[in-house]
């Protein structure tokens, strides 16, 4: 190992889709894998893997070793859960919305005798 160097994105502020190659050691042998995911940076894509592996492989971090990242063209996505966010007409619907208090009712902290 040479040099660690952190990587930055120069457009942050638009989601891109993320490809990520791995190794890691589990408890009984050596895998390999490829991930997708969707944030605005490859920092941030690296940082939901390590979490990803944590939770759903019980990986450790210094048993993970990343073989490659590349930012992927919507039409290059393999995995489910990053195509179905490619829609152009994708909604989220609003579960509860709550009327707001009138101007007059509001307060930081309003204390109640007893």
């Amino acid at each position: 190992l040479l040099a660690v160097n952190e990587r930055f994105d120069r457009g942050p502020n638009k989601v891109k889709n993320y490809g990520i190659w791995l190794r890691y050691e589990s408890r009984t042998n050596t895998h390999n894998m490829y991930k997708e995911y969707r944030d605005v940076t490859i920092n941030g894509a690296v940082g939901q893997m390590y979490r990803e592996m944590a939770g759903r492989h019980r990986a450790h971090p210094n048993t993970i070793q990343i073989i490659n990242t590349a930012t992927l063209k919507a039409s290059e996505c393999k995995r489910d859960h990053v195509v179905e966010m490619h829609n152009a007409k994708l909604k989220f619907p609003v579960i509860k919305k709550m009327p707001m208090v009138a101007k007059r009712l509001r307060s930081t902290f309003q204390a109640h005798p007893n």
